[in-house]
Parts: C-alpha cells; sequence; structure tokens
C-alpha cells in the first residue's frame, strides 16, 4: 500500500474556552471580596459602567436595560443615566472616560471625638517607659534598639550579636540594658524563650523558686505530661506539682498581643436562610455582597456620535460588549449560587431543624444531578461562600461530608455528626475514660457502624488527646 500526502477537509465541533468564559467561571469561585475589588476594577476601566446608587428603600429605580429573574435583581441592574448635552472629544478613549460623570463622594469624615485618642501599641507603651527608667542616654538608644526588634507576641525577635556589630559594642554591654527592658510592663516582654517569658513573669509575682526553675528547665516534660519525672526532678509530692501546673497556666505566653491585637475581619455570608412562620425557608441573596452596577446606554450614544474613526468606534463597542457581559455574568453568578444554595438546604434540612447529628451524606455530584450543572461547577460555587442560618453561619462546602455506614442497615450517617458523637462522648466523661475501643461498642450500640482506626483519625482530627493521655490528664491536671 502506498503512503503519500493528501489533503482532507473535516468539519468538527469543540468547546473553545474564550477569555470572557474563563472569567465567567473564575468569577463563580470569588468570595465577596475578590468579587468587590474584580468590579471595582472594571469600574476604573470601562467608561460604559456605573455604580448604582440608588436607595434599596423603595425609591424609583432607573429603566433596566435587560430582564433579570426575581432570585437575582439585586445582584445587577443594568439602567440608562442622564446624560449632560452634546459631547466631543474627538478619537481619544482616554479622554471619554475621564470626562464621565461620576456621583460625588458621600461617605462621612469621623468626628471629632473619633479622632481624639486611639490605642497605645506595644512599641508606644515600652518606649514611654524607657524614657522614664533609663537615664544613660547610651543605655537609652541601646534600650530603644532592643525594644525596635520586639515583635507582637512580646518577644525579642532579634539576634544580639547582630544588634552589636550594628552598634559597634560587645554583647555584654547590650544585656544590661535587656535585663532592665524585661522589667518593663507587660511582665514576659523581650524574652527570647518561652522559658524565658514564663520565669519573667513568675520573678514579677516572687513566684520563681528552685522548685518552679526546674520546672521551667523541664518543659518538654510538662508537655508530655510526665508527672512522675517532674516529681523527682522538682523534689517536691503530686499536690505540689498540680498547684505549680496551675500556676504555669495562669500565665500569658504571649504578652504583647494584649497590645498589638489585630482585627478580625468578620465572614460576611452571600446567603441567607430563615424560617418562615408556616415551618418553610426563605432563601435568599445578601444583597450587601452583590455588586450593583450600571450599563450607561444613553453615554454610549453620546459617545457613538461623538466618534470621528474607526479605533473609537471599535474601542467603544468593546467596552459595551464587556459592560454587557459583565452585567450577564453577575446576574449568571447570583442565580447558580441561590440555586445550588436551595438544593443544599433542601437535602440537609434535618441539620437546620434539629442539629449536626441530623447531617446527611452529601457529595458534590448529589447536587450537581439535581439541579443539572457539572460538579466542577458546584465546586466553585462553594467555595470561600458563607450561609448565615438560625444554627449560625457555615461555609457551603461544610454541608459536603463523607458516609458513615448504619450498623443497623438504615439510612448513612455523615462524617461530621459521627465525629459530634464521638465529642459528645468523650465530653461525658468523668471517672471512667473512654478508649478507642469503648467508643466503637458505644456508637455499634447507637447504630453506628465504624471501625476503630476511624475512630482514632476523627479523634485526633479534633485534637483530641488519647485515652491514656486523657487519663493521665485528669488525675494530674483536674
Amino acid at each position: 500500500m502506498a503512503l503519500g500526502p493528501r489533503l482532507d477537509l473535516r468539519q468538527t465541533q469543540a468547546l473553545v474556552m474564550t477569555p470572557q468564559l474563563q472569567q465567567a467561571i473564575k468569577l463563580l469561585q470569588f468570595s465577596n471580596l475578590e468579587l468587590a475589588a474584580f468590579v471595582d476594577s472594571e469600574l476604573e476601566t470601562n467608561p460604559l459602567l456605573g455604580r448604582d446608587e440608588t436607595p434599596a428603600d423603595g425609591e424609583a429605580a432607573p429603566a433596566p436595560a435587560q430582564e433579570l429573574s426575581d432570585d437575582a435583581q439585586t445582584a445587577v441592574e443594568a439602567a440608562g443615566s442622564e446624560g449632560d448635552g452634546r459631547l466631543d472629544f474627538g478619537g481619544d478613549p482616554a479622554a471619554w472616560h475621564a470626562a464621565k460623570p461620576r456621583p460625588a463622594p458621600t461617605e462621612d469624615l469621623p468626628g471629632l471625638d473619633q479622632t481624639l485618642s486611639k490605642p497605645k501599641t506595644l512599641r508606644e507603651h515600652l518606649l514611654d517607659q524607657l524614657a522614664v527608667d533609663i537615664a544613660d542616654p547610651t543605655d537609652r538608644m541601646i534600650g530603644a534598639e532592643l525594644i525596635e526588634m520586639i515583635d507582637e507576641a512580646g518577644y525579642l525577635a532579634g539576634s544580639l550579636d547582630e544588634l552589636a556589630v550594628r552598634l559597634a559594642c560587645p554583647v555584654a554591654r547590650l544585656l544590661p540594658v535587656l535585663a532592665r527592658v524585661q522589667q518593663f510592663d507587660p511582665p514576659g516582654v523581650a524574652a527570647r524563650t518561652l522559658k524565658e517569658c514564663l520565669a519573667l513573669q513568675l520573678q514579677d509575682r516572687d513566684r520563681l523558686d528552685p522548685a518552679m526553675q526546674a520546672l521551667l528547665d523541664n518543659l518538654p516534660l510538662l508537655a508530655a505530661r510526665d508527672a512522675a519525672a517532674l516529681i523527682k526532678i522538682c523534689g517536691i509530692d503530686a499536690e505540689d506539682l498540680a498547684d505549680m501546673v496551675a500556676e504555669i497556666k495562669s500565665l500569658d505566653p504571649k504578652p504583647g498581643l494584649a497590645f498589638d491585637t489585630m482585627l478580625a475581619t468578620p465572614v460576611v455570608p452571600d446567603v441567607l436562610l430563615r424560617l418562615l412562620p408556616n415551618d418553610s425557608w426563605a432563601i435568599e441573596l445578601n444583597s450587601e455582597t452583590l455588586p450593583r452596577v450600571l450599563v450607561d446606554r444613553r453615554y454610549y450614544a453620546e459617545l457613538g456620535g461623538a466618534a470621528r474613526d474607526k479605533e473609537a468606534r471599535d474601542y467603544i463597542a468593546e467596552r459595551m460588549q464587556q459592560a454587557n457581559w459583565l452585567v450577564k455574568a453577575l446576574h449568571q453568578r447570583a442565580t447558580t449560587i441561590l440555586k445550588v444554595a436551595r438544593e443544599i438546604v433542601r437535602q440537609q434540612d434535618g441539620f437546620f431543624r434539629h442539629g449536626v447529628q441530623h447531617l446527611r451524606p452529601l457529595v458534590l455530584r448529589d447536587i450537581a444531578a439535581k439541579i443539572g450543572m457539572h460538579e466542577s461547577t458546584v465546586s466553585r460555587v462553594t467555595s470561600n461562600k458563607y450561609i448565615a442560618t438560625p444554627r449560625g453561619l457555615f461555609e457551603l462546602k461544610y454541608f459536603f461530608t463523607a458516609s458513615v455506614a448504619s450498623a443497623r442497615g438504615g439510612e448513612a450517617l455523615s462524617a461530621e455528626a459521627v465525629r459530634f458523637r464521638i465529642k459528645a462522648l468523650i465530653d461525658g466523661e468523668r471517672e471512667a475514660i473512654l478508649s478507642d475501643d469503648r467508643l466503637v461498642e458505644l456508637l455499634h450500640g447507637e447504630g453506628i457502624a465504624v471501625a476503630r482506626r476511624t475512630v482514632a483519625k476523627y479523634r485526633e482530627a479534633m485534637h483530641i488527646p488519647s485515652s491514656v493521655q486523657r487519663r493521665r490528664n485528669q488525675s494530674l491536671f483536674a
């Protein structure tokens, strides 16, 4: 059979991942903060987009440019806006964007009573004490350098050798000043190790006796709960050891955090769930997390009439296409989130009504099959999305758990529900500490078929010590 080149014409169909399709997929997995940042960047670069400042208290809104479903009407709105007469900016798109009317900022400035003072930082607190307690100029300069090396937890984070080189002085010259700084408030500040931090606090309480020093010298044994070894090393009895351990537990291992505390950013829910009087669930999107953008069609008409060359007209058309795409993508994202959330609530109705012990096994495939979407879409939608419920705030991914078979042939249980039951049994321990084998027996008695290694895995995942360690803790640290 002879081989030779030839030309064939074939027609096939293939899905092409356009840049807009790729961006739409990314929008699905954006958190509300990431989405807000993305929309802000689009508003800065697209003159045909504007933020909808219409109050949501019932005032008449501009006529929408495209009709949205009731589920997502708070997500996006496209509307015309008032123009300001005939505009002529030639073919310069940058001039059109700069001249686009923008709403004036309406944020109120803080009142005078809100600007008078602020909490002192750890550094400021230490420098105030340095100015009072150390008079020698050289010692004060060394003290200031040492304070600059203290981290937010209150520990000396740098090397004294490096500081000595930088200041051109021996380390022995720094040590007396460090000892002075370590006497500052809060007790334990400027320590180089946990042992030194605890010792400084005990010294401040006049509780650093030889037995306590021996206990600090053997912190690894304390962490291992080796009471017998500690009693022998410290030369004390079990009652004294329990008192010393209680003293150690009352100390602050990170004294600096009392000053330089960072405010945690609260999680804002994407979906709101509430129970109606008729015992059904009301599920809605949180309008506070949904960007409200407008497509300025009247301004588009003005710019189109003022365009003088093909480059300008192409720019306007591209910006209009991008603006319409963003409105459509936001709409689609909002409706998809709501659709997934509704199905999750339907599947996990027992959890919302009765608690975590009624959490059902659920995988992405279950939701995808019910709403007619791909598993990857459900995965993106549930990433970094939160729902506020009568039982608290949960990430949507929380409701997807593996299944544990029932010992009685009934419906399988959620792994999260089994973990909850294991924790409840251990929390209920009094004098009788439950081993993993005993936990397996109790769970089998409740109809939960689970292996010992699974109980151990769940227990370790919840950072619960073994039965041997819990028994030791109970006898020593009760």
